[in-house]
């Protein structure tokens, strides 16, 4: 038996339980995973509320990191004693050892630690293929990252930067505010006090962006829409301050012919080269430098329910780690 966390019902960071588990040897296409940490993440919340609904009761978490103790019969690729990490369904990495699908999983390269893999495996290949794929990010842009401070925000902030943008970012206060420019927001904006869209037009002189990024959700759907240049792509791939509902796409013709997009890792990811070649541009940006990753906050795995309370109460900032 090994811990984990679970849920019996949605509610609030209450309803996680740690309990005991019987996890068993691997079956055809699985591996078991010892696990090292395991990476906290909003869509975590949106999984324990009910908003992406689940059958209950169910395990929580998407991204971990760890070592292999036992494979498959017909798993090749994987081997036991390797390091590995993933960030994919089925859910469950919130737990000392679990069975995962080798085909998710990737071998860690030498160099990185399984703290920073289990902090980046989700995030870092959100953000790549964010400013890889589903906007292109390119020198001389000027580009929109709300929540500049967080797990995704800060990596976003470093990779833009590195790509030859100027990044504006919206934060919730001062501190997070110098944190954000500290990793490569030339231009922070604290939402407290700010109108984000004023001060975009004043950035651009008036000509708006080419995309904005938006994991806050309904708080900012519009004001982001308003930032936009004619032709531009709204990204929204969060809801942070909840889901963006009763939308009459006949806004974005008025708004300038608007292109708007709600991606999601999973598509992404979904053939197997497509999860390798994430994986290997994320650790190799990392592994050079040019993006520092921000592990601000480790939680004993027993308190995964603070750990969602300080998420959700904004309390965190750059990445979050439960450690069994």
């Amino acid at each position: 038996m090994v811990q984990a966390i679970r849920f019996h019902q949605t509610g609030g960071p209450e309803v996680l339980k740690i309990e005991d588990v019987a996890v068993g040897d691997p079956g055809p296409g699985q591996i078991r995973i010892r696990h090292t940490a395991a990476g906290l993440n909003y869509i975590d919340t949106y999984h324990r509320s009910g908003l992406y609904p689940l059958p209950l009761p169910s395990g929580i978490g998407m991204e971990g990191a760890g070592t292999v103790t036992a494979v498959g019969p017909d798993v090749t690729s994987i081997k036991i004693g390797d390091r590995v990490g993933y960030a994919s369904g089925p859910l469950g990495s919130y737990s000392a050892e679990r069975l995962m699908t080798a085909d998710r999983c990737v071998v860690l390269p030498a160099g990185l630690s399984d703290e920073t893999a289990a902090a980046i495996m989700l995030k870092g290949m959100t953000s790549r293929y964010l400013l890889r794929r589903t906007y292109n990010v390119k020198a001389g842009d000027t580009i929109l990252v709300h929540a500049a401070a967080g797990g995704v925000g800060l990596i976003m902030c470093q990779w833009a930067k590195h790509l030859g943008a100027t990044v504006i970012g919206t934060v919730g206060s001062d501190a997070k505010a110098a944190l954000a420019k500290a990793h490569g927001c030339d231009h922070p904006i604290v939402y407290t006090r700010e109108k984000f869209v004023d001060r975009v037009k004043e950035i651009t002189g008036g000509k708006g962006l080419p995309v904005v990024y938006d994991s806050v959700g309904k708080d900012t759907f519009m004001g982001s829409l308003d930032c936009l240049q004619p032709l531009g792509l709204m990204v929204t791939f969060g809801n942070a301050s909840g889901p963006v509902t009763g939308l009459d796409t006949g806004v974005l013709a008025a708004k300038g012919s608007l292109y708007l997009t709600r991606p999601s890792l999973v598509t992404y990811t979904a053939k197997r080269a497509d999860l390798e070649e994430t994986a290997k541009d994320l650790f190799d940006i990392v592994l050079k430098g040019a993006v520092k990753i921000e592990i601000a906050q480790r939680y004993p795995l027993k308190d995964a329910a603070q750990a969602h309370r300080d998420l959700e109460g904004r309390k965190t900032t750059g990445s979050t780690l439960l450690i069994p």
